[in-house]
């Protein structure tokens, strides 16, 4: 019982429309990586619910400053990132990604650590939330914990390897256009709430 509702936790946190989600789907799309994309966020999340679980939240939310500069390089990322999917989107000659030459794999592991770790919400939600809602349980903690990282498991290895059923849809180079559009307008936004949202962030 305890381990199903660390899953629905879990689930309720991460199945959301942001930066890291938006993509891990357009990886998955593209059929590039996807497998190394998904152990890393899963991987991800499983350390640091885990660490919050074992009762680093407090330590975490004792040090606002860490998480400030986290929210601003976090921003910083998102607007190039943002950027250069407008790019995409607005060169013709780079809309279909079966003549995009594939990104290397360090490049993508990058990215993806950078969308995880440079978000502070992650620590928000993972370390601090999830830990509280653990320790909750007492000695049952660490069912809720493996329920919680489970729910991360099945969430990113669904969106990163279930993407390929959606291929047919995005035939078209105007198809992708609209997609790079959506994930620029996604991550622009989010980069536009760490930056203003400071004091939100800071006291939550």
């Amino acid at each position: 019982m305890v381990v199903l509702q660390g899953l629905l936790a879990g689930l309720s946190l991460i199945v959301a429309i942001g930066a890291q989600n938006a993509f891990v789907l357009r990886q998955g799309l593209r059929g590039e990586h996807v497998g190394a994309v998904v152990a890393v966020c899963t991987g991800a999340d499983l350390v640091l619910i885990g660490a919050g679980t074992a009762g680093l939240g407090a330590l975490v939310g004792g040090h606002p400053a860490a998480l400030a500069v986290a929210r601003f390089a976090g921003a910083a990322l998102l607007v190039v990132l943002g950027a250069a999917a407008v790019r995409r989107a607005l060169r013709p000659g780079r809309l279909d990604p079966a003549t995009d030459a594939p990104a290397p794999v360090r490049t993508v592991l990058a990215t993806t650590l950078g969308l995880t770790f440079l978000n502070p919400h992650v620590y928000l939600d993972t370390v601090l939330l999830l830990g509280a809602m653990a320790a909750q349980h007492g000695a049952l903690r660490w069912g809720f914990a493996a329920g919680a990282g489970a729910a991360s498991a099945l969430w990113f290895t669904g969106l990163g390897f279930g993407a390929a059923r959606l291929r047919p849809l995005l035939a078209r180079p105007g198809a992708w256009r609209v997609l790079d559009l959506a994930v620029a307008a996604v991550m622009l936004v989010l980069a536009a709430r760490l930056a203003l949202l400071a004091p939100a962030l800071t006291t939550a």
